[in-house]
């Protein structure tokens, strides 16, 4: 709490941490450098949380879990771990088919990545969605999805709609898919799959230093080792050395930086304390020097939009799009 009774307020009063002495109900209550009145309400993520004499006093829903793909290979893990994989091939996204060969499961996610431009780095460009154990299977893929297989197996149903331009794919076992229909995908699972879900999006355990485990259920600290672990065909060559496309591209950095750094400049001054820029901006000029087979421009506003949805969840909504700036991919 930022309000203490101090040599600096009467006995009983509280510095208010703005200058003024107040009684201890009447103390605020700080989150991310703001200032907030007692009674006042923030969202943290499913949670609500009421300032109360200082402190906050905060609901305990436990909430679902995300996992992002987005860009040239950018990961963000149910357990918020940040890396890159520039892998050429499948690849689990997410699934709980874990541990033992017998052991029953009601989902897998697969990524198909391809090659993105000539640097050599790959993108998300389908999303295979398998449902229930003899398996309902959809694709989604160019702008749509089609429904490529269907079993008879446990009854997993699914619905499917359009907001804005993501398609969404909602499934009765607690599985979501939200796609853009270009290369970001976000895979959001109910708290029932915590600790019970394993692939590039890690196991959903609140523990992100473990989120490397393999296919043979190894800790790997190399994110190269953990991601070829996780591919579908063994025809597919492994990843043995990450790509630095401005160094394979060096006309195109400075550009890249330039266009870039609005993730870290005054748009986005709120959501800094919230979020640390560092790592999109860092994407942003990956993806940025890699577009170089056109469409440069769709990856720059895919590498911003990411880094816009986790200020979003952060309760920091910042509108960032202009005509000038990604308006062909205005939502609203």
């Amino acid at each position: 709490a930022e309000c203490v009774s101090a040599c600096v307020c009467p006995e009983g009063l509280y510095d208010d941490g703005k200058g003024g002495c107040v009684e201890q109900k009447d103390c605020p209550c700080s989150h991310n450098n703001q200032w907030y009145s007692p009674g006042q309400n923030i969202t943290v993520d499913c949670n609500t949380c009421t300032c109360q004499k200082g402190f906050w006093n905060c609901t305990e829903e436990v909430c679902y879990g995300t996992c992002m793909i987005y860009g040239s290979g950018h990961y963000s893990t149910f357990d918020g771990k940040l890396f890159d994989f520039d892998g050429s091939c499948d690849y689990v996204a997410t699934q709980d088919f874990c541990g033992d060969k017998n052991s029953s499961g009601s989902f897998s996610i697969i990524t198909e990545n391809v090659p993105c431009g000539t640097t050599g780095v790959t993108c998300s460009k389908a999303i295979k969605i398998f449902l229930g154990v003899s398996s309902d299977t959809q694709r989604a893929y160019d702008k749509d999805y089609k429904e490529i297989q269907r079993d008879i197996g446990d009854d997993v149903r699914y619905w499917n709609r359009t907001v804005g331009l993501y398609l969404v794919i909602e499934a009765s076992n607690g599985v979501m898919l939200i796609w853009d229909k270009k290369t970001t995908v976000f895979i959001k699972l109910t708290p029932d799959y915590k600790g019970k879900v394993c692939g590039l999006c890690g196991n959903f355990d609140d523990k992100s230093n473990n989120d490397f485990t393999t296919r043979s259920g190894l800790q790997e600290t190399n994110a190269l080792m953990f991601g070829n672990s996780w591919k579908q065909s063994p025809m597919c060559s492994d990843v043995t050395q990450e790509i630095k496309p401005c160094d394979v591209k060096p006309h195109r950095k400075s550009w890249a930086e330039k266009e870039c750094n609005i993730i870290r400049g005054p748009v986005f001054a709120i959501c800094h304390s919230k979020v640390d820029p560092n790592p999109f901006y860092e994407a942003c000029v990956y993806d940025a020097c890699s577009c170089d087979s056109g469409g440069d421009c769709e990856c720059f506003c895919s590498a911003v939009a990411a880094y816009a949805q986790e200020c979003t969840k952060a309760q920091a909504c910042v509108f960032w799009r202009t005509p000038d700036i990604c308006r062909e991919y205005q939502l609203n």
